[in-house]
């Protein structure tokens, strides 16, 4: 087929990261959601227009961290270090950096830099975001490795950051969307409105405005510090089905769509107007059992059952047109401590019976709830396949679809028995794609959903923070993902690509491998 763009080379830079100076130098739970169709033809060469399935959640950077918040957020705010589509790390908003003694370092930031609200960013506004950053229990597992105590100001584009011991993907971290620097006096100025009708960036376009369920627009800010942004405007609009996605973009009235459904790569190849980019993605798809609530669940012999019971195969073949690779534990191959001995779970109905029978529920007989954003018609689908499967199992599922920031709020709060998400680990190290997700730390919105806990894991993920010897982390994690695959907290779906249809009027479009894309060299001819 034609018009098919893919590369990146992915380097683990994490497993190769020196944490020493750094001179100057040249991105869920991640997915999507909807709403309605906003505007008309995208026929003006100075705006871009972008189609995704989701409403950000908010744009305070530090009360979410979701994909479709990242997307929007990460034109509008600039972290110290930035990771590039090669993953490599940069100078950002900071210049330099050293280590200037054990787990101390020292930033080095750039002078010509101002937020959208005209004032110039000092290393007060550096501080403040890292301290309310560790404070959030959205974004507190992304920075917890610093110590708030050794934050200093040395002066208005120096400052000092520490960490609570060795911390080996530290840099890494700082790059995290997540760790965009905020203005200090934008945040307390709005209080409780930041994020919705005020958001102050460093980055290279600023805020116009949400309107919820249609549109976020942004404009190209030109007072930044770098070189100008290609688009005077970018809009982005909340397109839920994703098949009216495809439509928008065949017409026109979009540049950019998102997260193209597998059932609509061919269209997209076979017309000479568009041109598909389909890359790897550091993410993996899951089901998630709550092991907290009162349901047979709690019992690791139900859910060994039920992951017996799920064709992962098929659904890669029939829903996902044959895109991804049937995951074998909870990070996949391209991210720092991977477990190359773990085996995917086989799929074998009688066996999943057997298992069942053995738990004391030989008929089921019992009734799981399964949550699912309204947002993906591929885990829309694939619900509906464990739905069936279970069923086989004389087990009843109630699937409840649901808007993208509910669906987040619901899950975190534990409401229900079983849902279906995703995760990209941005920053390419095992940290990043165990801890959030296992540490019983992180019950909740910090990404611990299913509330699973084990007290083994969660030594061996803090001594895996607390080592920079990249051999002694990568046994710590080796261990933890058997006990993990042991347990069974989450039945392994699918590994995923990134993958957007394009006008072919747009230039300078690239992927990043985390799902999340930088916009400011996008151009249009």
């Amino acid at each position: 087929m034609k018009k098919r763009k893919t590369s990146w080379t992915l380097v683990l830079l994490t497993s190769l990261m020196v944490l020493g100076a750094c001179g100057s130098g040249g991105q869920d739970p991640t997915d999507s959601s909807g709403g309605n169709v906003s505007g008309g033809a995208s026929s003006d060469p100075n705006v871009l227009v972008v189609a995704s399935g989701a409403d950000p959640v908010t744009l305070d950077i530090h009360q979410t961290n979701d994909q479709a918040t990242t997307r929007v957020a990460r034109q509008i705010y600039e972290t110290l270090i930035k990771q590039t589509n090669d993953l490599e790390l940069v100078p950002g908003l900071a210049t330099e950096w050293e280590e200037i003694e054990e787990n101390l370092y020292e930033f080095k930031l750039r002078e010509d830099v101002v937020f959208h609200n005209g004032e110039a960013m000092t290393a007060s506004d550096v501080a403040y975001t890292l301290r309310r950053a560790v404070d959030s229990p959205s974004i507190s597992h992304i920075i917890g490795s610093i110590d708030p105590d050794t934050i200093e100001v040395i002066d208005d584009h120096t400052i000092h950051i520490g960490t609570n011991g060795a911390f080996g993907p530290f840099l890494t971290h700082l790059a995290h969307p997540a760790v965009g620097i905020l203005s200090e006096k934008a945040v307390e100025e709005a209080g409780e409105d930041y994020g919705i009708s005020s958001v102050v960036g460093t980055g290279p376009f600023e805020f116009v405005e949400w309107v919820t369920g249609s549109h976020v627009t942004l404009d190209r800010f030109d007072d930044h510090w770098d070189e100008p942004a290609g688009m005077e405007r970018i809009e982005f609009r909340t397109i839920t089905d994703s098949s009216v996605r495809l439509i928008e973009l065949e017409s026109g009235t979009v540049d950019i769509v998102y997260d193209i459904a597998p059932s609509d790569n061919e269209k997209v190849e076979e017309n000479d107007e568009l041109t598909l980019l389909a890359t790897e993605n550091l993410g993996t798809e899951y089901l998630g059992f709550n092991v907290r609530n009162d349901t047979p669940l709690q019992e690791v012999g139900v859910r060994r059952a039920i992951a017996h019971a799920i064709d992962v195969e098929s659904i890669i073949q029939t829903v996902h047109m044959g895109i991804g690779t049937q995951m074998s534990g909870p990070i996949n191959e391209l991210v720092f401590g991977y477990n190359e001995n773990l085996e995917a779970t086989p799929y074998d109905v009688e066996l999943a019976k057997e298992l069942l029978a053995e738990a004391g529920y030989p008929d089921g007989g019992f009734s799981l709830s399964l949550y699912v954003g309204d947002n993906n018609q591929e885990r829309i689908r694939v619900s509906q396949v464990v739905s069936a499967a279970l069923e086989e199992l004389g087990i009843t599922v109630e699937v409840n679809q649901m808007e993208w920031g509910a669906f987040l709020d619901a899950a975190a709060a534990g409401e229900p028995d079983m849902f279906l998400l995703g995760w990209t680990t941005i920053t390419t190290d095992a940290d990043y794609g165990l801890y959030p997700l296992f540490h019983s730390s992180s019950f909740g919105e910090a990404g611990n959903r299913t509330f699973y806990h084990n007290e083994r894991v969660d030594e061996l993920l803090d001594a895996a923070r607390s080592t920079s010897d990249q051999e002694e982390r990568l046994a710590y994690y080796h261990e933890a993902q058997e006990i993990i695959n042991d347990e069974m907290p989450w039945v392994y779906l699918q590994t995923r690509e990134n993958v957007s249809g394009i006008r072919n009027w747009v230039q300078g479009f690239e992927h990043h491998p985390t799902g999340s894309y930088f916009l400011d060299t996008v151009s249009k001819n």
